[in-house]
């Protein structure tokens, strides 16, 4: 797995986007929908309030995609697309490596169930169980409540820490959760943390 990563253009998205935007990249990119470990990334935005929110320089649309699939996703370059009634620009693609870090971190990761969304200790025992499928050891730490889609989509912020090279890229290869397409249970390295390995 491998993310593509593309600037936006395109003034304001609302507050609830998601499942909007996941339906404009599978009609660019039909072959997207149900790949799996595939999903896409949060968009990053200034902090604010209100109903909508501003896209900056720093937005990036990211998608995460098997490596024999990134040529597909950086198809994506120089299209628009429709996100409800609002319309972003995709500028040039630019591939990353996915790296192992000790700490991963994933801003919202979404239960199967709903009431387990709700409950932090149910939270966590499915992610438990969703680690111990992947033949992950680690310590989760659970963080705040998230809610969004108006009320489609719930769970947590995770953090997965004490992550060897081998169980920090399964993570980040398979992710944890549902809704992946939604940009659920994908992870990213956490900015505290240094790299599996690297020199201290």
């Amino acid at each position: 797995m491998v993310d593509v990563g593309f600037a936006l253009d395109g003034g304001t998205l609302p507050r609830d986007h998601r499942c909007a935007l996941a339906d404009a990249l599978e009609r660019s990119l039909p072959w997207l929908a149900g790949l799996p470990g595939a999903g896409m990334h949060r968009l990053n935005f200034p902090a604010g309030e209100g109903p909508d929110l501003l896209l900056s320089r720093r937005t990036r649309l990211r998608l995460r995609v098997p490596r024999e699939r990134a040529a597909d996703a950086a198809a994506l370059a120089g299209s628009e697309l429709q996100v409800g009634n609002r319309r972003l620009h995709v500028d040039s693609p630019r591939q990353r490596e996915l790296l192992p870090h000790g700490t991963l971190y994933a801003h919202l990761v979404a239960s199967d169930d709903a009431d387990e969304g709700a409950d932090e200790s149910a939270f966590l025992d499915a992610m438990q169980a969703g680690l111990k499928r992947l033949g992950v050891t680690c310590r989760p730490i659970c963080g705040r409540r998230q809610v969004c889609e108006g009320g489609l989509v719930q769970g947590f912020s995770l953090m997965l820490d004490g992550l060897t090279v081998e169980d920090s890229l399964r993570v980040l290869e398979s992710g944890l959760g549902a809704h992946r397409r939604l940009g659920c249970g994908v992870f990213v390295a956490h900015r505290s943390a240094a790299a599996v390995g690297a020199r201290q």
